[in-house]
């Protein structure tokens, strides 16, 4: 049999950001070397920096701009056709159904992008005028135009958008991934996997809920859109994986058939995280991650003041990149000198980690939002507690322990756990032993790379 040819349809991360999703990719790609990928990719601008190196198994990627707008090459044969083509989009996105969308999909050729058409046929702009007057009666009717067309140019741009031909279509979301790889199944007839390591409508629904910039019936018309793509790609899946079983329930929820779920963990290089450690003068407290927002190192920032005024001797490091969000860094460089800690409160940038996990006493994560973060497990196996927000699957991960875990931004709360690990080193030291058992146990990547291995050549007999 040849080998798979594997299509990974990924947004926003891969290979242009690092961490998280990025790596746990990147991993799967290197370690299935009798697998060829292709990637599709959807990235906010063009000509963006690769963060990662592609490996050898990676024969093509090709990328799409989101908020580009690109010319047609083909139309739907026929007015009839076109005009019904146009209705159905409304139809499905507007009413959170996704019963259509095979059909509809297939009345659009690939390189047909829709972005005129939906409004200067009679039929799409009656519609967008009827959706204003129901959903947008209080404001113009200008702001609830563009604000649709801002949001349906780019599902335009992705309806068109011509995948690259493999055996199976992997998304690693759904959002505007899953519609891209949904497509891609209809058109090319093959199967789809879904890999969900967050929720993607719970985490933009979120962002949507903060932002100030967005009004009600603009915040209303985003969550209905972004739950739309989730039970589309839920419908059209061959195959969805969570990784965690909070997370499959949730799938199930918003439609996903309960007999294609399943639940396949991260896991870790166990030999390279098991190391020795060396013990450092006083004491440490980590996080490894990047300097974004939704690492929330602001609030680290404020729990390591806290416990710096009760702890003198401790001293904490924040390792991992910083030139992601240059903003947000100089705001977080102003916070740390503006509290005085600036002796004890140490910007590492990119780092080898296992030269932190060597003498770190604490791993803390201060994360708004997170999946099943492998930086816990990573501190698990080289003997490092850690201390988290109570996101994601972090408070199975911490054994629903509450003496470990706190509620997001609660630096209060952050800082007693640190305090309390501190305060119990003879506890701490059989805590730890358990973890590391926990990790060997459970999160072993190697498992995780046999099971996509199956999944891949299961696929490929089924073809």
């Amino acid at each position: 049999m040849r080998k798979p040819r594997v299509c990974i349809v990924l947004e926003g991360s891969y290979p242009f950001i690092t961490g998280g999703v990025s790596a746990w990719t990147h991993d799967l790609i290197i370690n299935l070397p009798e697998v060829d990928f292709v990637l599709f990719t959807i990235s906010p601008e063009e000509d963006m920096e690769l963060r990662y190196e592609l490996p050898q198994n990676v024969i093509e990627h090709k990328d799409i701009v989101l908020n580009k707008h690109y010319k047609s090459t083909a139309k739907p044969a026929g007015r009839k056709k076109l005009l019904q083509t146009i209705k159905t989009v409304h139809e499905i996105f507007e009413s959170n159904s996704s019963h259509d969308f095979a059909e509809f999909i297939s009345n659009i050729p690939e390189g047909f992008f829709m972005y005129d058409e939906a409004v200067k046929t009679d039929i799409g702009w009656d519609m967008i005028v009827e959706a204003s007057q129901r959903n947008n009666p209080s404001y113009a009717f200008t702001d609830y135009y563009w604000a649709w067309k801002s949001a349906y140019d780019m599902l335009f741009t992705i309806l068109g958008a011509s995948l690259p031909d493999a055996d199976m279509y992997h998304a690693i979301s759904t959002g505007f991934a899953g519609i891209a790889a949904g497509a891609a199944k209809v058109r090319k007839k093959k199967p789809l996997i879904l890999t969900e390591h967050g929720l993607y409508h719970k985490e933009r629904e979120m962002e949507i809920r903060k932002s100030s910039l967005i009004r009600g019936y603009q915040r209303d018309m985003w969550t209905k859109l972004y739950n739309s793509f989730s039970r589309i790609c839920y419908s059209q899946a061959d195959m969805i994986i969570s990784l965690f079983e909070e997370n499959r329930r949730k799938q199930h929820e918003l439609g996903a058939d309960p007999k294609i779920t399943s639940v396949i963990p991260n896991g870790i290089d166990l030999p390279r995280f098991s190391i020795d450690r060396e013990e450092k003068e006083g004491f440490h407290v980590g996080l490894v991650g990047r300097v974004v927002p939704i690492k929330d190192i602001k609030t680290y920032i404020s729990t390591a003041k806290i416990v710096l005024d009760r702890l003198p001797d401790t001293t904490f490091y924040c390792i991992g990149p910083t030139d992601e969000d240059p903003a947000y860094y100089k705001d977080c460089e102003r916070l740390v000198k503006s509290l005085k800690i600036e002796d004890r409160f140490i910007f590492t940038g990119r780092q080898n980690v296992l030269e932190y996990y060597k003498f770190l006493n604490v791993l803390l994560l201060t994360s708004v939002r997170e999946a099943q973060p492998l930086v816990i497990l990573e501190g698990y196996c080289g003997g490092v507690p850690a201390v988290a927000t109570a996101v994601g699957n972090i408070p199975e991960m911490l054994d629903y322990d509450d003496r470990f875990l706190a509620p997001s931004k609660d630096s209060v709360k952050l800082a007693e756990c640190i305090e309390y690990i501190y305060s119990h080193p003879g506890e701490m030291e059989k805590i730890n032993k358990a973890n590391k058992q926990k990790a060997e146990t459970y999160y072993n990547k190697v498992d995780l790379h046999h099971r996509y291995h199956d999944i891949y050549s299961g696929f490929m007999e089924q073809n």
